[in-house]
């Protein structure tokens, strides 16, 4: 019995590439800041001011910039419509600052002007973190209780996480692509400086890649073990 459970745990093997991937990716995206982070930009703006610059260019007085402790735990809260910068991004006058801080403006814009991406990401957030705490344990109770509803249901839900992890690419690439025209039109930085913030986050942009292909590669596996479970 216990043999025949286990039997296709050669499906993990889906799943160990994609974390490695995931691992590669947030010490890309550290190496990468950090790579530039040492170096301040000619005109010597903040991350703050550089993310305050972008608000008040496209009418969003009303979004306020928090300082927050911790190192690149920068998000914009659409609730609370305020943009809140790290440690590592909100004083520096670095190009890799004034990038993250941008991105994080973008955000705020696509918040205001209706994007439909960040639209539906929102909507399915609090479906996801529903889905985030059951989908595995419902899965694997199925697997042992021979129940295919429970199975069928863990598969739902952790497809509607890799759902949410589709949703937010198109997100953040909109958000740097937002960052880099307006660091542009603003000349907030130099060419090189530009290149430098850009780098950074196309690095940032491969741990949303990672964090697909992680969700994909176990949805994966999930649906071969319970196909697998159901021949049995």
């Amino acid at each position: 019995m216990i043999f025949g459970l286990f039997r296709f745990d050669w499906t993990i093997l889906l799943v160990i590439p994609a974390m490695i991937f995931a691992i590669w990716a947030q010490f890309k995206v550290q190496s990468t800041y950090k790579k530039y982070s040492s170096y301040p930009t000619r005109r010597g703006m903040t991350g703050a001011q550089a993310a305050r610059r972008i608000l008040d260019a496209n009418g969003l007085q009303h979004v306020r910039i928090e300082h927050i402790r911790g190192n690149l735990n920068d998000h914009f809260d659409p609730r609370e419509n305020v943009i809140r910068l790290s440690d590592a991004v909100h004083d520096s006058k670095s190009a890799a600052a004034i990038g993250v801080a941008s991105h994080e403006a973008g955000h705020a814009v696509q918040h205001a002007k209706g994007y439909a991406p960040i639209k539906l990401r929102a909507a399915i957030v609090p479906v996801t973190q529903f889905g985030s705490m059951l989908a595995i344990p419902l899965f694997f109770i199925g697997l042992l209780m021979a129940s295919d509803y429970l199975m069928l249901a863990g598969i739902v839900l952790y497809g509607l996480i890799a759902f949410f992890q589709l949703v937010t690419l198109p997100v953040e690439f909109n958000a740097s692509s937002r960052a880099m025209k307006a660091i542009r039109a603003s000349g907030m930085l130099t060419e090189e400086e530009c290149s430098a913030s850009r780098e950074v986050l196309t690095a940032a942009a491969l741990t949303y890649v990672a964090a697909l292909v992680t969700s994909l590669m176990t949805l994966l596996r999930l649906i071969i073990l319970a196909g697998g479970r159901r021949r049995d």
